[in-house]
């Protein structure tokens, strides 16, 4: 019996049994090469020294102040050193003190970044992946995708990943549970890139928002931006910021999501507004629970209805006049608004949604809310008017008109299959997990995701608590001649 040798990977030749058949077609091994030593030994000393040159143009800095201490210390004695490293924590501790958010900013997190980098995600990042199913293996080589730069922030870690050729973000989104428990993270998100063949992967360490936030301040007339109000906190720290001029906002959550929370606290960043006439707040409650502790503040700075026998949709009816008055007097004018006395902004607050346009038991008045309702988020962007609404159920037949509402909030949710229906397509795949919110008021309660029009990714936030204490403040403030207990 003859054999041949044939090469099934680098470095590994595996004996094959000859043909046999006269009559067969012929089967070609390829030679096996025999690499000199002396070459072996050039192409990984290349290799080392590329490395070596790549990792001191990466580090740059920590080289160059290693290496100017270690010239001091062989030049002047190890004491110059040591004085310049005293000096430079002193320097460090009084920009600590001085200025901590721009010292936590440009030192502490660059240096959590580098150090989680190398010891939480390279170490792991082959053997995780691996399991994962990240990686190919082609003719015996093993392509694996690779880290470009890790950013730390207070709750989570943002690293920037180079892809596969060929592979797309989906591939990341299937195995995000995987990722998470490889990297000890309790929650993986899959973010677009800064260029194709790039992703973002948002490790969330621990939950950010896990305290309930206290009622904001009341700001100040000249601090309101009413394309940003600040209502809460995002996961990473910094204000939420709802924009309500030129959008309308749909919130959707189950019972004690937190619904009330998002509502009250943006009366309360408007309020400032209200009471210089600039922001009218038209409210329609047919719970007669949420809003109606502040009736006597909407009563006397915009509108308020409770009426199930029609007055609800009598009032939106009126607003849709009003706007398509206001559109007439402003067609060929002006394209952009901004608030006056004469035309002032108004927001549409409407608490349960679904009951005007599903629940009502009056076919007349639900046609006739949804008619108005329809008018007013497809016409009112532009000339000053923003609705507000809130829903328990997301379905299609109980608001047909969600993709009216171009900003969306999505509190906590009873299914997994709500997520899309409110924050789009994908929402869940891409990290907005609203069905798995606990249902613990003070864990849960206001914590949400955000889509806005102007991205797909949903984004983790939580609303600020206004108690009926601070509601009846609210009130005070607005309604003087009231006391505390009159405005209960």
């Amino acid at each position: 019996m003859s054999w041949e040798f044939r090469k099934l990977g680098p470095g590994e030749n595996v004996a094959v049994q000859a043909q046999t058949d006269p009559f067969a077609a012929p089967k070609w091994a390829p030679p096996v090469w025999h690499m000199p030593e002396g070459l072996v030994l050039l192409v990984n000393l290349v290799r080392a020294l590329v490395r070596t040159v790549v990792f001191l143009v990466r580090n740059i800095v920590p080289v160059t102040v290693v290496g100017g201490l270690g010239w001091l210390g062989v030049r002047c004695g190890w004491a110059v050193p040591l004085v310049f490293l005293v000096l430079a924590g002193i320097g460090a501790g009084v920009w600590a003190a001085a200025d901590r958010p721009s010292f936590v900013c440009c030192a502490v997190r660059p240096a959590q970044a580098r150090w989680r980098l190398a010891m939480v995600y390279r170490r792991d990042w082959q053997p995780v992946l691996v399991t994962a199913g990240l990686t190919k293996t082609h003719k015996g080589r093993e392509y694996l995708p690779s880290l470009v730069r890790v950013r730390c922030g207070p709750a989570s870690d943002r690293v920037l990943v180079r892809m596969l050729k060929g592979q797309a973000p989906d591939a990341w989104e299937r195995v995000a549970v995987n990722l998470a428990h490889g990297f000890g993270a309790t929650l993986v998100r899959v973010r677009e890139g800064d260029r194709p063949g790039r992703i973002w992967l948002e490790f969330v360490r621990h939950d950010a928002l896990a305290v309930p936030i206290p009622a904001l301040p009341v700001p100040d007339a000249a601090d309101v931006d009413l394309s940003a109000l600040e209502i809460g906190r995002v996961e990473d720290g910094s204000p939420w910021r709802l924009r309500l001029l030129g959008t309308h906002v749909l919130i959707a959550g189950a019972t004690g999501a937190g619904k009330g929370s998002v509502i009250w606290s943006t009366v309360r960043a408007v309020l400032p507004l209200m009471l210089a006439g600039l922001v009218e707040v038209w409210a329609i409650d047919p719970k007669r629970m949420e809003l109606s502790f502040g009736r006597p503040l909407f009563e006397r700075y915009g509108r308020y209805s409770d009426d199930p026998k029609g007055g609800m949709v009598d009032l939106l009816e009126a607003a849709a006049r009003d706007m398509n008055a206001r559109a007439e007097q402003f067609a060929g004018v002006t394209r952009s608004f901004t608030p006056s006395l004469e035309h002032p902004f108004r927001v549409v607050v409407v608490d349960e949604l679904a009951f005007l346009t599903a629940y009502c038991p009056q076919r007349d008045l639900r046609k006739r809310a949804e008619a108005a309702l329809a008018v007013l988020t497809s016409q009112g962007r532009s000339v000053g008017y923003c609705v507000i609404g809130a829903q328990q159920d997301a379905r299609k037949e109980v608001n047909n008109l969600r993709n009216l509402f171009p900003d969306r909030i999505a509190l906590r949710l009873d299914e997994d299959e709500q997520v899309d229906m409110v924050l789009g397509d994908g929402a869940r795949d891409r990290g907005a997990l609203a069905d798995q919110i606990s249902s613990v008021p003070h864990i849960g309660a206001g914590v949400g995701f955000v889509r806005l029009e102007t991205t797909p990714d949903p984004v983790r936030v939580r609303a600020a608590y206004v108690g009926d204490d601070d509601i009846r403040t609210m009130v005070t403030l607005g309604v003087p001649e009231l006391d505390a207990g009159e405005a209960a």
